[in-house]
C-alpha cells in the first residue's frame, strides 16, 4: 500500500528546507509548531495592516469569533470529504447532502422541540444523502461525479416540496423557509478568557492583538461549535489509529490488495461514504440551527464546495482541514462584521493588503526556489476517461509549481495592491465574492505537493486485479 497516510499535513506547505539556518531550523520544529509560528505570523501581518487601514476589525476578538462559527459547516464538509474520498469515493455531492442536512435539521428541531434532536435528525438526512450515493456508485458502478451532481440537484427541488407540505402549514413557515429555531446555547471558558482580556486592554501591539485574537475562541463559543471541533481529533483518530480506519484508507489506496486480505471493501466504502454524508447533514442543521435560526432554501451558499476546497488543502488529513476552515471563514466573518459596523468597507477594502503582501511572499518564495516543479501525485483515476477522472486530473495539477506561478501571483499581488490604493472602502459586492476568491488563490498558490488518496475516483468491482 501507498505511503500516503503517513504524509504530514505540515510538510506540505512548509516547502523544501533551505540549506540552513532558520529554514532549517523551521522544519525540523513538530508540525504543531510550524502551524503556531505560521498563525503568528499572520496575525502580525494583520495587525500592520490594520494599523495602516486605520480599522481594529481584522484581529478583533468579534470577528475570530464569527469566523470560528463560520468555519464549522467547512470544517465538517471537508471532514465528510474526507471520510469518503479516504474509501476511494469521490463525493461532489456534499452540498446536496448539506442541504437535506438544513431541511431535517430545522424539522428535527422543531417536531422534538430540542435543537439536538434537530442536530440528530440533521445528521441521519446527510447520512440517507451519503447512502443514495454509495448505493449509486458502490453497488451500481455509476461515475461518481455523475451521482454527486444529480444528489446537488435533487436535495433542493426534494426540500422545497417537503417545506411546502410541512413547514407551508405551520405557523410562521412558507414553501421556502421554516419557523424560528431555537440555539443550543453558548459558554465562555471562565479565567482563560479574564487573563485574554486583561493582555487586550494592555494596549501593546501584536501582542494585545494575538489575544483579541484568542478571545473570540474562548468567549460566547456555541455548544453545537466545540462538539464539531470535538470531531476533528476523533476523525484522526478513527481513521488514523484504528483498524476500521486502516481498512477505509487501503480502500482508496489499493482496494484489490484489501480484498486479497479479506476487507469487505464493498461495506468499508457504503460506511464511508454514509459518514461523510452524516458530517455533512450535520453541517447543514449547524446553518439553520445556529447560523440562521431557520431554514430557509439556498442558504448554503455553496459551502459544500468549500469544504472540498479546504479537503485539498488540508491534503487529506483531518487537522489540515481546520485550517482550510478557518483560512477560508475569515472573509465571511470580516465581512458580517465590517458592513455591520459604521466604517462599513474598510476593514474589507484592508484585507486587499493582506493578500497582496501574502502574494507577493509566494511570489519571492517561488522565485528563490526556481520554479522547480514538484512531483505530481500518482492517481489511478487519471488514467480514465470520465468526468470523476477529469476531477482527479484537476487536483494533480493543483500538485505541481512552476515559474508561470511566480509572475501570476506578482501580477495578482499588484492588482490587489493598485486596488488597494484607490479605493477608500471595499465595494458593496466585494465581500460576497472575497471568500471564493481567497479560496481559488489558496488552491492555486498553497496546495503544492498533494498526496490525495491513490485510488480516489476509481470505479472497484469485486475481483479486479
Amino acid at each position: 500500500m501507498s505511503n500516503v497516510a503517513d504524509l504530514d499535513i505540515a510538510d506540505v506547505h512548509s516547502g523544501p528546507p533551505g540549506p540552513g539556518g532558520l529554514g532549517e531550523t523551521y522544519k525540523s520544529l513538530p508540525g504543531w509548531a510550524r502551524w503556531m509560528i505560521t498563525a503568528a505570523l499572520g496575525i502580525l501581518v494583520l495587525s500592520i495592516v490594520q494599523e495602516i487601514a486605520g480599522t481594529s476589525l481584522l484581529t478583533s476578538n468579534v470577528t475570530s469569533s464569527a469566523m470560528l462559527r463560520w468555519s464549522i459547516p467547512i470544517l465538517l464538509a471537508g471532514l465528510g470529504g474526507l471520510f469518503s474520498e479516504r474509501s476511494g469515493v469521490v463525493n461532489i455531492g456534499l452540498e446536496g447532502m448539506m442541504i437535506l442536512g438544513t431541511w431535517c435539521g430545522a424539522w428535527g428541531a422543531l417536531e422534538f422541540g430540542s435543537p439536538w434532536w434537530g442536530l440528530l435528525t440533521g445528521l441521519i438526512g446527510g447520512a440517507l444523502g451519503g447512502l443514495l450515493h454509495a448505493i449509486a456508485t458502490v453497488q451500481f458502478g455509476v461515475d461518481q461525479i455523475v451521482s454527486g451532481v444529480a444528489i446537488n440537484i435533487l436535495a433542493p427541488g426534494l426540500t422545497r416540496y417537503l417545506s411546502e407540505r410541512v413547514f407551508g402549514e405551520m405557523q410562521g413557515g412558507s414553501v421556502s423557509q421554516s419557523p424560528r429555531l431555537t440555539g443550543a446555547g453558548s459558554f465562555t471558558i471562565p479565567g482563560i478568557s479574564d487573563v485574554l482580556e486583561t493582555i487586550k486592554d494592555w494596549g501593546i501591539f501584536f501582542i494585545s492583538d494575538v489575544a483579541d485574537v484568542l478571545l473570540g475562541f474562548v468567549s460566547n463559543m456555541r455548544w453545537f461549535t466545540l462538539l464539531s471541533l470535538l470531531i476533528v481529533p476523533l476523525s484522526a483518530f478513527v481513521l488514523m489509529r484504528t483498524r476500521f480506519g486502516l481498512r477505509v484508507r487501503i480502500c482508496g489506496e489499493n482496494p484489490s490488495a484489501g480484498e486479497s486480505l479479506g476487507v469487505g471493501i464493498y461495506r468499508h466504502k457504503y460506511v464511508a461514504v454514509m459518514i461523510s454524508g452524516a458530517l455533512a447533514g450535520m453541517a447543514g442543521a449547524y446553518i439553520a440551527i445556529e447560523l440562521s435560526g431557520l431554514y430557509r432554501g439556498g442558504q448554503t451558499v455553496g459551502r459544500g464546495f468549500i469544504g472540498l476546497a479546504a479537503l485539498i488543502f488540508g491534503n487529506w488529513r483531518a487537522f489540515g482541514i481546520l485550517a482550510g476552515a478557518l483560512l477560508f471563514s475569515y472573509p465571511f466573518g470580516l465581512q458580517l462584521i465590517d458592513f455591520d459596523a459604521s466604517g462599513s468597507g474598510v476593514a474589507t477594502r484592508a484585507l486587499l493588503l493582506v493578500i497582496a503582501i501574502a502574494l507577493y511572499a509566494t511570489a519571492i518564495y517561488l522565485w528563490k526556489t526556481g520554479g522547480d516543479e514538484a512531483p505530481p501525485p500518482d492517481i489511478d483515476a487519471a488514467d480514465y476517461d470520465t468526468p470523476t477522472s477529469s476531477y482527479m486530473k484537476m487536483v494533480a495539477t493543483l500538485g505541481g509549481k512552476g515559474g508561470g506561478l511566480t509572475l501570476l501571483a506578482f501580477a495578482l499581488g499588484t492588482i490587489s495592491l493598485i486596488w488597494y490604493l484607490l479605493t477608500e472602502r471595499a465595494a458593496a459586492w466585494l465581500p460576497n465574492t472575497m471568500p471564493y476568491m481567497v479560496v481559488l488563490l489558496v488552491l492555486i498558490f498553497a496546495a503544492q505537493r498533494l498526496r490525495p488518496p491513490k485510488a480516489a475516483g476509481v470505479p472497484y468491482r469485486r475481483g479486479d486485479h
